[in-house]
């Protein structure tokens, strides 16, 4: 019986083509944005939670309370100083912690100029290898910075991978970095996102590029003992900074995080970011569910007479209901099906697009609850649009409807 009713719905729609073809626009424009928008959130997510994987989750970092949108750290240089360093490092239960700089800085190679994530390498054994630890830095080509180097950089994978200046960069080249000359000495695995899309130099060389006092650093990063609890440990240094700045709590100049909280923070400002966006993309669902409804109401009045002959033969108000609401789910089903792959299209267009600024982050994710979740959610928006019509529908007594009442 279902079958029949699948049939029936189905050679209705295929008969009135254009108007199904123009009833189902809201429903595939507003599943193919939601589709987009979840793929690419997910996929951010998913890449940054992978990084953080990588880095550790033993690790707390310090940063001015100013830190704002890129790298951590990169708006925060001059709240964080080498007293603040010191003072980390004798905290109770940090094994090794680390000053970093982070700042844009122009680069110019093969006649073009961009501007790019420069990030420094401390002078110290330790806090080198903190660093270089923490990004998993590897070299495929020539070799990490030494201390003693001046005048050489490190380059992430983003930059040899691809033809970034026109051409990639390779062990040897020269390049242009805040109008000074600097020789690539290495080529870093494709690894951590922040290393992947990064130049790194050793930090006296950062310092003279970017004319910064030589005590101030974007942020510091510490790495707990072991056995540690990194929340407690992370209380501790809150605690010795607030005391040495004498700041009350709750107005501190500074923050200090784990990295499950950096974690948190970064997924919930995903969250609410996708959740807007979904919420805008919700009223295409909502005008394409109104266009159904519109077009089964139609549908009811150009078939009065059809609905009449089936009554006529036999034909329950049931039948008649289920014809109906099984046509309209067909449509928003249809409209989802579309949706899904231009969703699917579009979400990869912005991933090859957007990785030329943000690498690996950008990276669209299709799991297989997404797929189903929005095809069966316009499947039900179509049938719940088409209620009204097809009570109407089953209503109608075969007298009226054979007279075209």
């Amino acid at each position: 019986m279902l079958k029949d009713y699948f049939f029936i719905a189905f050679g209705s729609l295929r008969k009135r083509f254009l108007r199904t073809s123009l009833t189902m626009l809201g429903i595939f424009i507003g599943i193919a944005s939601v589709v987009a928008l979840i793929s690419l959130g997910q996929g951010m997510q998913n890449a940054i939670n992978g990084q953080f994987a990588s880095i550790g989750t033993d690790k707390v970092t310090v940063q001015g309370a100013s830190g704002g949108f890129g790298p951590p750290g990169q708006s925060a240089a001059g709240l964080i100083d080498d007293n603040d360093l010191r003072l980390v490092r004798n905290v109770a239960g940090i094994d090794r912690a680390a000053g970093r700089l982070l700042k844009s800085v122009s680069v110019e190679f093969n006649g073009g100029t961009e501007i790019i994530f420069a990030s420094s390498i401390p002078h110290d054994v330790e806090g080198r290898d903190l660093v270089e630890d923490s990004l998993d830095m590897k070299t495929v080509s020539g070799r990490l910075l030494k201390s003693v180097d001046r005048g050489k950089v490190v380059v992430g994978s983003h930059f040899w991978e691809d033809d970034h200046f026109g051409k990639p960069f390779s062990v040897g080249s020269k390049v242009l970095i805040g109008g000074k000359t600097f020789e690539v000495v290495g080529l870093l695995e494709k690894g951590a996102a922040f290393a992947n899309n990064a130049i790194f130099l050793n930090e006296r060389d950062l310092r003279d590029v970017i004319d910064i006092d030589e005590d101030e650093f974007s942020m510091i990063i510490a790495q707990v003992s072991p056995g540690a609890i990194p929340s407690e440990v992370a209380d501790r240094v809150e605690r010795a900074m607030r005391r040495d700045r004498g700041q009350k709590e709750g107005y501190e100049d500074f923050t200090v995080e784990t990295s499950e909280e950096l974690i948190a923070s970064i997924n919930t400002i995903l969250g609410v970011v996708q959740a807007v966006f979904i919420g805008i993309a919700a009223i295409s669902l909502l005008v394409g569910g109104i266009g159904i409804m519109n077009t089964m109401y139609t549908s009811v009045l150009e078939r009065t007479r059809e609905i009449g002959i089936m009554k006529a033969i036999g034909a329950r108000n049931s039948d008649i209901l289920w014809i109906f609401l099984l046509e309209s789910g067909l449509l928003g089903l249809a409209g989802g099906i579309i949706g899904v792959l231009l969703g699917v299209g579009m979400s990869k267009v912005v991933e090859i697009a957007g990785r030329q600024v943000l690498g690996d982050l950008l990276t669209a994710s299709f799991p297989v609850w997404l797929i189903f979740g929005a095809l069966a959610f316009s499947f039900t928006i179509g049938c719940i649009s088409g209620v009204f019509p097809a009570r109407e529908a089953s209503r109608k007594s075969p007298v009226d409807a054979l007279r075209g009442d």
